[in-house]
């Protein structure tokens, strides 16, 4: 009988937000296994007792990224983790997506700005800011280039927190086409899902934002997974990845590029596709296998 730990985070006084979790523990015992919901900075967990850590909905750790790196570092030390250590301190600084955009993988055109930087923002068209450690639209926003000084407090109160800036044109593809979601799973492409744009001109940056507005079943194209897998390819020395999910919104030429490439935490959607758990669980139970 395997022992399971799927990653969570403590919730409290709130109920927790991942739908997935209960579904998913279920499906595991009731295959054989024995899973239990662990949230990852319980200092009294016993990492060593499991034969597998999936990390599912640590949904906090962009507030507290190092901390939670160095968790992850811990628990791959003591057990098998998914996905792996080196992966998660890769894939929580979203200036990895200048390491995909070098690689020749069709990205959103990304530029970094970090606490002492000059300030140069596009005075052409709109653009978003949003931190290279964030989730759920944390600290993000649209702007207008008359908005340039609103954007300007945006990056000063954002530095001051030591956080470095991402500036990306905001692509109008969003609004007709949506953001598609390609998610991967035990190496085979699970679902996809298409979701509404996020962000709505005026909304201020420190706002809570609607993470997966419009959510729906969406059926990947044969460009979508080409872009999505040359980005699955191209992650550092091709690690094994249990999950993976790809995030992709369509260029000015109308093709897609590579949103963002979530690799530690992603939504599975399970509620939207119930019919992709059995695979799940499968390939779960696979990977505690070794």
């Amino acid at each position: 009988m395997p022992r399971i730990a799927l990653v969570t985070y403590d919730p409290r006084p709130e109920a927790s937000r991942d739908l997935d979790l209960p579904v998913l523990l279920d499906a595991l015992r009731a295959a054989g296994a024995e899973a239990d919901a662990v949230y990852w900075d319980d200092d009294g967990v016993d990492w060593g007792g499991y034969d597998l850590a999936v990390i599912r909905s640590t949904w906090d750790y962009s507030w507290r990224v190092a901390e939670f790196v160095a968790w992850a570092e811990r628990c791959a030390k003591v057990t098998r983790l998914a996905n792996p250590a080196e992966v998660v301190r890769w894939n929580t600084d979203k200036r990895y997506l200048g390491e995909l955009a070098a690689a020749g993988v069709p990205t959103v055109p990304t530029r970094y700005l970090g606490p002492g930087d000059a300030v140069d923002l596009p005075a052409d068209r709109e653009y978003v800011v949003k931190p290279t450690t964030g989730a759920g639209a944390r600290y993000a926003a649209r702007y207008t280039p008359d908005q340039h000084d609103t954007a300007v407090r945006q990056l000063a109160r954002m530095h001051a927190e030591g956080l470095t800036a991402m500036v990306q044109p905001y692509m109008t593809g969003i609004d007709a086409g949506g953001e598609r979601a390609l998610l991967y799973f035990g190496g085979r492409l699970l679902h996809a899902s298409r979701k509404r744009a996020v962000l709505a001109r005026g909304t201020a940056f420190d706002a809570d934002k609607f993470p997966h507005p419009g959510l729906e079943p969406w059926a990947a194209t044969e460009a979508e997974r080409e872009v999505a897998e040359r980005a699955l390819a191209a992650v550092p020395e091709a690690p094994e990845l249990l999950y993976a999910r790809v995030d992709l919104v369509d260029g000015e030429d109308g093709r897609p590029r590579v949103m963002e490439l979530e690799l530690v935490e992603p939504n599975l959607f399970l509620d939207l596709h119930p019919g992709s758990l059995p695979s799940v669980v499968a390939a779960v139970l696979s990977a505690a296998a070794g």
